[in-house]
């Protein structure tokens, strides 16, 4: 069986239409019908249901569809471990991460990468955590940075570190806070002095990551903890936007240790310890069943060398 009638039966499934896999293939509409004519003759199935302006495909061809992904991968991870043993670190490195961390982590590892390996193009994907879990899993990105807890079977992590979290406030006292906490706002002194338990912030606006971002889920969690639910003022796909709206008074909000030690807004906030000394964990996250190419191996290992 020709490998490309996998790969034509695979564009018509994500795109659901024939025209418009054959553009992104770029063959003739008339071609790609009649290859996939041929290919339900041979196996005796129809692949798919043709019905006016919609294509899907049958109980028969979502099973095809699922294995020729994974005979495709297992083509382009042979292909690539073969040229990696001929040729060395070169090519291409798919990276994913979070604009939060990516903004904090990558930029020094970069630098050293680049410095190494010249003939390697990075090229960064920063989406959601949810997102960023669907393509790592599917082989569409080599390795992605995330945060645990990651749950995705298909999935393998290594530790790269672990920090802790920081309640961010405004400087200036607001109506919303505790009394106590209006107190020691006076204080910078008393401030870094004091530890909080969450709890005492359960009726306070909080500033959270939009759904899809594995810290708003870390956040929530800590709430969890503390045995409160948080009243959610404003949600944001920014740590930075986040911590601007702190600044202006509108509410609180959580953020890691690489955050406090680098934002531009320190002289606006106060960043609070937690009683319950919370933490975050980022891990390398990949592909359990495909091959870790070694770019994404010499990543790894530039990053282990500078901790």
């Amino acid at each position: 069986m020709d490998m490309r009638l996998f790969e034509y039966a695979l564009e018509i499934y994500k795109t659901k239409s024939f025209t418009k896999a054959a553009s992104h293939l770029h063959i003739a509409q008339p071609s790609l019908s009649k290859q996939i004519a041929k290919l339900e003759q041979e196996l005796g199935v129809y692949l798919f249901d043709r019905k006016p302006g919609s294509i899907e495909p049958t109980p028969d061809g979502l099973c095809f569809v699922k294995q020729a992904e994974k005979i495709l991968q297992m083509r382009d991870d042979l292909r690539r471990e073969i040229l990696e043993r001929k040729e060395g670190i070169r090519g291409e490195l798919k990276i994913g991460s979070t604009a939060i961390t990516g903004g904090h982590v990558l930029p020094p590892l970069f630098r050293i990468y680049n410095e190494q390996f010249p003939n390697v193009c990075i090229q960064l994907i920063e989406e959601s955590t949810e997102r960023l879990i669907d393509l790592t899993a599917r082989g569409l990105v080599d390795i992605s940075i995330l945060s645990l807890p990651i749950e995705d079977s298909r999935l393998n992590t290594k530790t790269m570190l672990t920090e802790p979290l920081y309640l961010v406030l405004p400087k200036e006292p607001k109506q919303w806070m505790p009394e106590k906490l209006k107190q020691i706002m006076s204080s910078t002194k008393l401030i870094k002095q004091n530890a909080f338990p969450i709890e005492d912030f359960a009726n306070c606006p909080f500033i959270l990551l939009k759904q899809g971002y594995g810290f708003r889920r870390t956040v929530l969690e800590l709430c969890a903890r503390g045995r409160f639910e948080p009243q959610i003022a404003y949600e944001t796909s920014s740590i930075e936007t986040a911590q601007s709206l702190v600044g202006h008074g509108l509410g609180l909000t959580v953020v890691p240790e690489m955050i406090v030690h680098r934002s531009a807004y320190q002289t606006s906030l106060a960043y609070i310890k937690l009683d319950s000394n919370p933490t975050r964990t980022l891990v390398f996250t990949y592909n359990k069943k495909r091959y870790l190419s070694m770019n994404a191996k010499a990543l790894i290992e530039i990053y282990e060398k500078q901790s």
